[in-house]
């Protein structure tokens, strides 16, 4: 499965220097204008040197910016013919009417959960899924926005049968963490990469010896450095929207594939662990 362009950039913009993000930027403002700008076009509006833009185009993966233009213009035009104007939900203004607000909404959710799966690596996903299988204690490191997927898989996990902790503040991870071992592993979870007390748990568990996953918004941030397995999600935080559910979706995206990824690896796909779980609560539900 080929890498989508824009979800690339989207996860890289804020990894890239300053003349590179400039680049980006602009085509990130209207990429389906941008499909169409000659390199020196591109290089007057983001008014940098046109080698800056080759450099940019080899730095996501391409030969050069003939390449990167061509493969942008046809991801703009087919997401342009499928989902219209809402193709590339803009950031969202209060003053907007509601009928506006909510379709940028809802168009930036789904497009959250399309982009992720596009950019989720098979085998990496297989290779996390037996390390949590594997292992003795899962923990799920997230703060935030990002202590909510921790804590949505916790549940399924346990579901499932297995020891799984997660721990939203530093205080509660740090010192779980240092009791980790080479049999045991630790999931962090950040949409930017950055965040610092789960970078500060991921270099103890590596210490330790614990596997480690994350799920992250970012392929060159910190957090993906520092990580075993990297999980990447695609999703765009308008300024409006601190916190927003396009990233808490992509991330609830991935651990849906996790536990999918997982229940493969069990002789009875986790049926036996559900059901006796489902049962511990069937007379709760009225």
């Amino acid at each position: 499965m080929a890498t989508p362009v824009l979800p690339r950039l989207h996860s890289r913009s804020e990894d890239l220097q300053p003349v590179q993000r400039r680049i980006a930027e602009v085509i990130l403002a209207d990429p389906l204008g941008a499909g169409r700008l000659t390199i020196d076009q591109l290089a007057a509006a983001a008014a940098c040197a046109q080698s800056s833009v080759v450099n940019f185009a080899r730095e996501l993966g391409f030969t050069g910016y003939r390449e990167f233009r061509a493969e942008l213009a046809e991801e703009a035009v087919r997401a342009t013919a499928r989902e219209g104007e809402h193709a590339f939900p803009t950031d969202i203004d209060p003053t907007d009417p509601l009928a506006t607000s909510v379709a940028r909404i809802a168009a930036a959710d789904a497009r959250a959960v399309r982009d992720t799966v596009r950019l989720l690596d098979l085998a990496v996903l297989e290779e996390s899924a037996r390390a949590l299988s594997s292992s003795r204690r899962i923990l799920l490191v997230g703060v935030g926005a990002s202590g909510l997927a921790a804590t949505d898989l916790q549940y399924k996990l346990t579901r499932l049968g297995f020891s799984a902790q997660a721990l939203t503040s530093a205080h509660d991870a740090l010192p779980a963490v240092t009791a980790l071992g080479d049999q045991d592993c630790l999931l962090a979870i950040s949409d930017s990469g950055r965040t610092t007390d789960v970078l500060d748990a991921v270099e103890i568990a590596a210490r330790s010896g614990a596997r480690t996953i994350a799920i992250t918004g970012s392929p060159v941030g910190p957090l993906a450095r520092s990580c075993e397995f990297v999980l990447l999600t695609a999703s765009r935080e308008p300024s409006f929207r601190a916190g927003a559910t396009s990233s808490r979706i992509a991330q609830l995206t991935i651990a849906d594939c996790l536990l999918v990824a997982i229940s493969a690896t069990l002789p009875d796909a986790g049926a036996e662990a559900l059901a006796r779980t489902r049962a511990a609560l069937e007379g709760r539900r009225r």
